[in-house]
C-alpha cells in the first residue's frame, strides 16, 4: 500500500447521492438485504428473543419478504419524500424471481425496503436505519 492510499471504511461509508443513484435498485437491494439481516440478527442476540437452537429460524422468520412487507406497511408514514422515492425504486423494480411464500406485491415491498436500507446505508446514514428497524419492530412476537 503506498503512503497516498486510504483504506474504506466499509462500516462507516458515505457515498454522495449521484454516486448512489447509479447503482442499480437490485444492488442497492442486495446491499440492504445484509444490512437488514445483520440489523435483525444483532437484535435477536441482544434481545435474546432466540435461543442457540433456533437462532436461524428467527432470523428467517423476520428478514422473509411477508415480514419485511408488513414492516414497509408500518414504515411507510415515517419516510421522508426522498426516502419514499427511494423505496419506489426498489420497490418497482423488475425482478425476475419471486420465492413461493410470497407474493409479488409482498416482494415488490421487501425489494423497495432493502433498497432503501441500502442507500441509506451507503450514505453513511446508519442512525436512520437503525431508527427506522428499531421504529418499526413488531414486539409482539416472541421465539
Amino acid at each position: 500500500m503506498t503512503e497516498e492510499s486510504t483504506l474504506e471504511n466499509y462500516f462507516a461509508l458515505s457515498m454522495d447521492k449521484g454516486r448512489i443513484g447509479t447503482i442499480s435498485a437490485l444492488g442497492l437491494a442486495h446491499c440492504g438485504d445484509a444490512v437488514f439481516e445483520l440489523l435483525v440478527r444483532a437484535w435477536l442476540c441482544e434481545s435474546g428473543r432466540a435461543t442457540n437452537e433456533n437462532l436461524h429460524r428467527a432470523t428467517v422468520r423476520y428478514v422473509c419478504a411477508p415480514a419485511q412487507a408488513a414492516r414497509v406497511d408500518r414504515m411507510l408514514p415515517l419516510l421522508t419524500e426522498d426516502e419514499l422515492a427511494q423505496y419506489r425504486r426498489g420497490r418497482n423494480a423488475h425482478v425476475h424471481f419471486v420465492p413461493k411464500i410470497a407474493t409479488h406485491e409482498q416482494y415488490s415491498k421487501a425489494t423497495g425496503l432493502e433498497s432503501l436500507f441500502g442507500a441509506l446505508y451507503l450514505a453513511g446514514k446508519t442512525d436512520r436505519v437503525n431508527e427506522l428497524f428499531v421504529l418499526t419492530q413488531e414486539e409482539d412476537h416472541a421465539d
